[in-house]
Order: C-alpha cells, then structure tokens, then sequence
C-alpha cells in the first residue's frame, strides 16, 4: 500500500467502501499509529470512483494542499500535508481500554525481540535476556494494581463503554495519552469521570476540539499537559471551571500570542495554580504576562524560548502601565506576590533593566536567563557574576545554586569592576548600577585614589590575584594545570606572552577564556589591552587556554 500518495487508490475499485468519518476528527494510517492526521474531506473526488478522505497530516508528509487536478477540496496546513486515503486505509482508532490491553498484556514482536542484543567480540549478535522481565510484566499485567500508565501513540481515540475502565484500573493515578487520536472533550471528560482516584493527566499531542462546552466538575486533577494540542487561551478559561484544582499546568507549542481572559484585562480564578508552563510559544510582550500577576499561588512560570524582549514590574511609580493597571495594583495582593521560579530563556532580551527589575519582584529566587543577548557575553552580555552582583535575591541561576561564596566574589568583583569603568561619573554609576553603592558599602570596600589616568584603584593594582592556566589546546596536547600569582593590572595581551613561556608554545596563537562556576560557557577575554581585573577576573579564577583557528 502506498500511504503517501496524492490519490491512494490501493485496495478499492468501487465506491463501495463505508465512510464513516466526520470533519475534524482524528485518524492514523492503518498499521502506523504515529502517521496521524486531521479529516478535512469525506467525499468524492474528480475523476476516481468510491469515496476518499482528505487527511491532513501532522508530520507534513502528504503530497498536496488539499486540491487535486485543479479542483479545491479543502485547505490544508501546508503546500505538501494532505493527501486522499481510501477509508478502509485508515484507522479512527480504539478504546483506552483496547490499547491497555494491547500495550500490557500483548506479547512482544520478533521485531522488538530481534533489538535485544549486544555485538560479540566478533561483532555478532547475541540476545539477551532481561533479569526479573517476568516479575514486571506479571505485576503490569494486574490491571487493578496499576497506579501510572502511559498509552502514547497508540491510536486511543475514545473511553468506551461507561465504568468499564473504573473497575478495570480504579487506582490510576497518572495516565499519558500523548500522541493518540483523541479530540473531542467529551471523551476526556468521561474517561476523568471514569478514573476518580486520577490526578496526572497527559493530553500533549491530540489536536483538540475548539468545543469545551458541557465540560463536568473534575476536582480530582492536579496535573494537566496539553502541550502541542491546539488550545487557545479563551479554551484554557472555558477550561478552569472545570479543574478548579488544577495545580500544574502545561501549555508547550501551542503557538500562543497573548493572554485573553474573558470577562476582565487580567486573568482570574486558577486559585490553585503553582506552576504554569507557557514554553515555546510566541508571546512578545510583557504586557500580556502582566495579565497572570494576579495568580495568587503562582509559584513557577516557564516561559523559555518565546519573543520576550522587554521586563518590567507593575507597582504605584511605575511610569507606564497596562490597561486598568489598578486591577494589577490591588492593595491586598502584590503583583507575582509569590512567584519563586522565573525562567526566560531563549527570548531577546538585551537591556540592563530588565534585569534589574527582578529585584522587585518580592519572593523570586530562581531564574533562568541563558540564551538571551544580555546573557551572551560573546555579543556583548553579561558574565554570571555580574547577574549575580545584580540579581540581589537570586539563588539559582540558569539552573546552576549560587553559592554564598560565590555570591560575596561575584558582589566584590562587580564594585570593583564597576569603580574601574565609572570611577569619574557617580550619576552614571547610580543610573546603570542600582546596586552599586549598597553592595559597596555592605562589602566595604573603601574608594581609591585613581592617579596617572589609571584605570584600576592604587590597592588593587598593586595587588597579586592567583589564576589557574588550563591549556586546552588540541593541538599542544595535554598539560598540568598551572596556578599563577599575577598583577589584576595585567593585561590580557601580557598573559598570552606569559602562557606562551608557561606552557612552552610557540607556533601557537593563544586565545583565553574566563570559566566562571555555573555559567555554561566560558568568556572570551577579546581585548588585549584590557586588564584581567577590568574582566572581572578574580582570586582563583579559571583562564582557559585555546589556541585561534
């Protein structure tokens, strides 16, 4: 059978075959389970006997944009998605029960078999067996004792016959339906009525209805994924009367925009929400992320990898503010009031202030801001210690814990990075770094006398600092790490002579970086004339070794 044809005539010769499909639902190839799509056309096509259906598959894998021979039958996603399939080649799926069935009790295949082996000495085949296979099969196999179960990708399309699967799997407390053939609230709903001890719900993958009317009570759910499924926020509002505990929600590609409550400019009800996760969607405004603030048991929101380009935080002297900002400003609640973990990475942030309005917002600890331009020192970002210095009540940084070792060294390098750069300008000082004079004074670090146009304070330019040289080279091959006592007035230009004699190259152009605790990737110290203390590099620093392409 050729499944990825224009026309897929395989199989039939009359228009005998029964339909038996609808607009919208959701089929898979017969015999492929992962080769799923969308019905857009039931019906006759131009020139070709029987009836066909008009698929539109979610790989993109098709071989139109649902017109044939000049003829337009629908619209599909893509120029190359659809494709029309005889009915008795495609499946409209089975119950969750079936594919239970087949996914626990069903024996394994000679292909899965064939997989389990190990390559000899000689490079042949031997199977293996794997200790105690029996014992989890048996226990997987008792329905009744099963508390988590994953069904993905297995053509689940319905919950069948009522109260069936509550007496087969009454203790269910998770269940993953990723990837299967499920649209219609309906059937999630009576599958969640079904399952009363359920808490985790996994719906990622199954294009859902735009139709949630109708949706029951189901106060049991704590957990749902809907990752990649289609849903708008207006479908998330019709949503939470429904799951008036929801606790986590997931809502990962969904191609969001915006956030649009109902009946009001922000976002109300999800009284039990902790954690919600917005991730690879296309939201580019902090405006619309304003509209959440008034979750109040909000404590983690993802929101890596959207179009954010700009944060700032809503309070009385703010200069600009959203729409009915005195919703956002109510006197009992303050904005974010219990947020703890922000993650905005992979967005385009560049400005200092957006970093440094974290600082107001009044329990955050954990933030992620990698992959942004402020966070990409090889563009002009910042170092990890200068987030640090910055980020007052941070405790986890990109997903790495800040140390309080390593949060006094990051404060002390930032004053005297900051004195070096901005020594003659204290307005400038005070305009580009809030922190500035608090963390001086905290650490007390006294001001320094600057003489002959010095860039650096008298005291820590007659100061030594110890650095370790780590060459890694591949080229020169291997070599003991050094530790060195140096000038922090030493320039970048004078340390790559230096480890030219210490590591006893000479054909080598060196090229060195600053490797920071926690921060994924080093920094290129690209300036020869700039001083190692103007780096920020400081006692026990790290300087990696390269050599230029």
């Amino acid at each position: 059978m050729q499944s990825c044809l224009d026309i897929d005539n395989s199989g039939s010769k009359s228009g005998s075959d029964s339909v038996g499909f609808v607009m919208g639902q959701r089929v898979h190839l017969a015999g492929d389970t992962r080769r799923i799509g969308t019905v857009k056309y039931v019906g006759a096509v131009e020139w070709y006997e029987g009836n066909w259906v008009g698929v539109d598959w979610d790989n993109g894998d098709g071989k139109h944009d649902g017109s044939h021979n000049g003829v337009r039958y629908f619209e599909a996603q893509g120029p190359k998605t659809a494709s029309f399939v005889r009915p008795h080649n495609l499946s409209s799926g089975v119950t969750l029960l079936k594919a239970l069935e087949f996914r626990y009790h069903g024996e394994s295949t000679k292909e899965e078999q064939d997989e389990m082996y190990v390559l000899s000495a000689t490079n042949k085949k031997v199977s293996i067996e794997l200790l105690g296979i029996d014992k989890i099969q048996n226990k997987l196999s008792r329905f009744e004792e099963l508390t988590s179960v994953s069904l993905a990708y297995l053509g689940v399309s319905s919950a069948g016959p009522p109260g069936h699967i509550n007496t087969t799997i009454p203790r269910l407390k998770e269940l993953d339906l990723t990837g299967n053939l499920l649209f219609d609230w309906r059937e999630i709903a009576a599958i969640c009525k079904d399952l009363p001890a359920l808490v985790t719900l996994n719906l990622s993958y199954n294009i859902m209805s735009h139709d949630i009317s109708g949706m029951p009570l189901l106060n049991h759910i704590k957990v749902v994924v809907l990752n990649h499924t289609g849903i708008s926020w207006k479908q998330v509002e019709m949503l939470k009367d429904s799951l008036p505990l929801v606790e986590e929600l997931h809502l990962m590609g969904n191609k969001l925009r915006g956030i649009t409550p109902l009946s009001s400019d922000i976002v109300h009800g999800f009284d039990s929400l902790r954690l919600l996760n917005l991730e690879n969607n296309f939201i580019d405004s902090w405006d619309e992320i304003l509209k959440l603030s008034q979750l109040k048991r909000l404590e983690q929101l993802f929101l890596n990898n959207n179009c954010i380009s700009h944060i700032w935080y809503p309070d009385h002297n703010s200069l600009s503010k959203p729409p009915n900002s005195h919703e956002l400003l109510g006197e009992s609640f303050r904005p974010f009031q219990n947020l703890r973990c922000l993650l905005v990475g992979g967005n385009k942030i560049e400005d200092f202030s957006s970093i440094d309005t974290l600082n107001l917002f009044p329990n955050l600890l954990d933030i992620r801001l990698s992959e942004n331009p402020i966070a990409d020192p090889g563009k002009g970002g910042l170092p990890r210690f200068v987030f640090i210095a910055r980020l007052s009540k941070v405790e986890i940084l990109n997903g790495s814990q800040v140390s309080p070792r390593e949060r006094k060294e990051s404060e002390i390098r930032y004053v005297r990075l900051v004195m070096s750069k901005c020594h003659d300008n204290p307005e400038e000082i005070k305009k580009l770094h809030p922190r500035f004079a608090e963390l001086k004074k905290f650490h007390g670090i006294e001001n320094e006398k600057v003489a002959n146009g010095a860039t650096v304070p008298q005291k820590m330019s007659s100061s030594l600092i110890s650095i370790t040289l780590k060459c890694v080279a591949a080229s020169i091959g291997e070599k003991a790490p050094l530790t060195k006592k140096l000038p922090a007035t030493t320039t970048v230009a004078k340390l790559k002579i230096l480890c030219e004699s210490f590591f006893k190259i000479k054909s080598v152009k060196p090229k060195l970086f600053l490797q920071e605790e926690g921060s994924p990737l080093p920094t290129l110290l690209d300036d020869d004339m700039t001083s190692l203390f103007d780096f920020g590099v400081g006692n026990g620093s790290t300087i990696l070794v390269d050599e230029e392409c």
